[in-house]
């Protein structure tokens, strides 16, 4: 009924009194159906999801248990033994932040030793090592190589792009505070973080004195910055190689991922391939390589390279760039991929801005086209294994024997 209607018509009048409580009761009612009505348009609190734990910090915790029995060729033994006795020297200073491995683990081994037979190398190997399986074992592998692009020790026509020193106001931390993290003190004191690609492409460190060299191509630059390491080849017929000085501190961002997401790549993503789509699309693409902000610079080598980050000239088809707070720099590495040609032993000399976490490996393969047929494309799946010695593996197993038990 009408609240506020009087029912004459039954010759029922309503007193004044009955008459204001109703009116009353009548705006309650309202005011209620009201609230009912914006409650049920709010919406219903969503549940609180729990923060996702953080990733395991190393080896140790991801955790690590025994593998197969150690089988190597006698015709691949001396090989991997020269790659892992170059290792040695670095090794045996290095902290392993893996938490697999001590230094006194590895003196034994890293004494020189000469064989008689490869069957001799073979034994070193079966007796002095044992290969464990970190957390689940499951492998991805690409490649890399070093590439050899034309380039200039001088500015000239047809030689403008340059390639740049590590400059001196690049910093690895705050200078006030210690807070480690690639940046610079910008004029107003502050820490700021280090030029992107774009601002140094745009000219941020033109004039300073920092250019070694200049290449003849800017995309043919991009990659070799990628690659960590490369050769010049100069108009005289000289090789100039150069390799890893610094990095930027900025994030490296892969373009063959956001070319595949976008769909302006429908095949399968190789270098070759996005090389193809930068040299078509010349605008765009220097846009694209411009978002990922990470810039690379550059030192002369003049001994033998390229150099991984242990110091060590890497050698292609037996080096492998890995996360060393996974694998330890310097030990050797059993994979067994998808992709036959990077089946084998491998020791781990290098790393790389986008190796990250257990298993995940880089695989060197030379200078050249064939490597960088091979390795442009490559993307592989499988097991993993790190070869590690004896006391270490003995160690490992026991601790974590030790901890079932406490469980």
């Amino acid at each position: 009924m009408d609240c506020f209607a009087r029912k004459d018509g039954c010759s029922l009048h309503l007193l004044p009194r009955y008459e204001a409580r109703m009116m009353r009761f009548c705006s309650r009612l309202a005011l209620a159906a009201s609230i009912a009505v914006i409650a049920a348009c709010v919406p219903a609190p969503k549940p609180k999801v729990p923060p996702a734990p953080p990733p395991p910090e190393n080896a140790v915790a991801v955790g690590v248990t025994a593998g197969p029995a150690i089988t190597i060729q006698p015709s691949d033994a001396q090989r991997l033994y020269n790659a892992f006795i170059a290792s040695c020297p670095a090794m045996l200073k290095r902290a392993d932040t893996s938490g697999l491995t001590r230094p006194e683990d590895w003196q034994a081994l890293c004494q020189p030793l000469d064989f008689e037979s490869p069957e001799g190398v073979v034994e070193f190997f079966h007796s002095g090592f044992q290969l464990v399986q970190v957390g689940d074992g499951s492998a991805f592998a690409t490649g890399y190589y070093e590439p050899q692009i034309s380039g200039s020790r001088v500015k000239a026509a047809g030689f403008e792009v340059p390639v740049y020193a590590k400059p001196a106001d690049l910093l690895a931390a705050n200078p006030a505070t210690g807070e480690k993290g690639r940046g610079r003190v910008d004029k107003g004191g502050n820490y700021v973080l280090y030029h992107d690609r774009a601002a140094i492409e745009d000219g941020a460190l033109a004039g300073k004195g920092l250019e070694i060299a200049w290449a003849a191509d800017p995309i043919d630059l991009f990659f070799l910055q990628i690659q960590g390491s490369g050769q010049l080849l100069l108009p005289d017929g000289g090789v100039m190689r150069i390799g890893y000085a610094d990095q930027n501190g900025r994030e490296y961002v892969a373009i063959g991922k956001l070319l595949k997401e976008r769909g302006l790549i429908t095949g399968a993503v190789s270098m070759q391939a996005i090389t193809d789509w930068l040299r078509a699309n010349p605008e765009q693409g220097r846009a694209l390589m411009r978002e990922n902000k990470s810039y690379v610079f550059f030192r002369e080598l003049t001994g033998p390279g390229p150099l991984g980050a242990m110091g060590v000239a890497v050698t292609p088809k037996r080096s492998v760039a890995a996360d060393p707070r996974f694998i330890p720099l310097g030990a050797p590495v059993l994979l067994d991929l998808d992709y036959d040609q990077a089946d084998g032993f491998w020791v781990a000399q290098d790393t790389g801005g986008a190796i990250k976490g257990a298993n995940r490996f880089d695989t060197f393969w030379g200078a050249g086209q064939g490597a960088a047929a091979i390795s442009g494309g490559l993307q592989a799946r499988g097991r993993a294994y790190v070869m590690l010695p004896n006391a270490a593996v003995a160690r490992l197993l026991a601790g974590r024997n030790a901890a079932q038990t406490q469980r």
